[in-house]
């Protein structure tokens, strides 16, 4: 019975998303690539990765990005990628950490599509970025700070976005479960669909 529910649920989102892509947004470690793939497929819509576009792009890894250019240089082209990414209609769109703090990007994903903030506490987001390499602002002597300070950054800024779901450790379809509950309940779904 649960599984129908979430079947008519993904079904009614499909439906009143028109051409609007569903935005992930969220620190790194949220769970957006990962839960992502799997929104997408239940949804049956294309997933798309705006951090692995802005690397086959650049042609070379986000560390790379930072390493030789800079942040500031990598926002730039972060902000272009996603600008042309949100043209491409219904999708499920992982955006980068820092993506959803730029006003512009921001304010174009709040016209084009429906932003989903994956929010996570210290703990898990430690738990889940610990053991990788590719993540150019936690190459410090301490990540955990670094990550602490985004957080205080960030959240008032995630929190703007139409949905937020609570990013638990729980299996990855129990996450997918969760946003399709919360945006089958968003009250915003009657604006207009560009």
């Amino acid at each position: 019975m649960a599984r129908r529910s979430i079947a008519k649920e993904a079904a009614l989102i499909r439906q009143r998303l028109g051409s609007r892509p569903i935005v992930l947004v969220g620190l790194m470690g949220a769970g957006k690539t990962s839960v992502g793939r799997r929104l997408a497929d239940k949804l049956g819509l294309d997933f798309i990765d705006a951090d692995h576009e802005i690397e086959r792009a650049a042609g070379k890894s986000i560390t790379d990005i930072f390493a030789d250019h800079g942040e500031a240089y990598f926002r730039e082209g972060e902000r272009r990628v996603i600008q042309r990414l949100l043209g491409n209609g219904a999708q499920v769109l992982a955006t980068g950490g820092g993506a959803y703090i730029n006003d512009e990007t921001r304010a174009r994903i709040q016209e084009a599509g429906v932003s989903v903030w994956l929010k996570a506490s210290l703990p898990i987001l430690m738990k889940r970025v610990a053991k990788r390499q590719d993540r150019p602002l936690l190459q410090t002597e301490d990540p955990e700070a670094v990550m602490r300070n985004l957080m205080e950054k960030r959240y008032p800024v995630y929190a703007l976005a139409d949905v937020t779901v609570e990013s638990r450790d729980v299996q990855h379809g129990q996450m997918v479960n969760d946003v399709i509950r919360a945006l089958a309940q968003w009250p915003g779904w009657d604006r207009q669909t560009p």
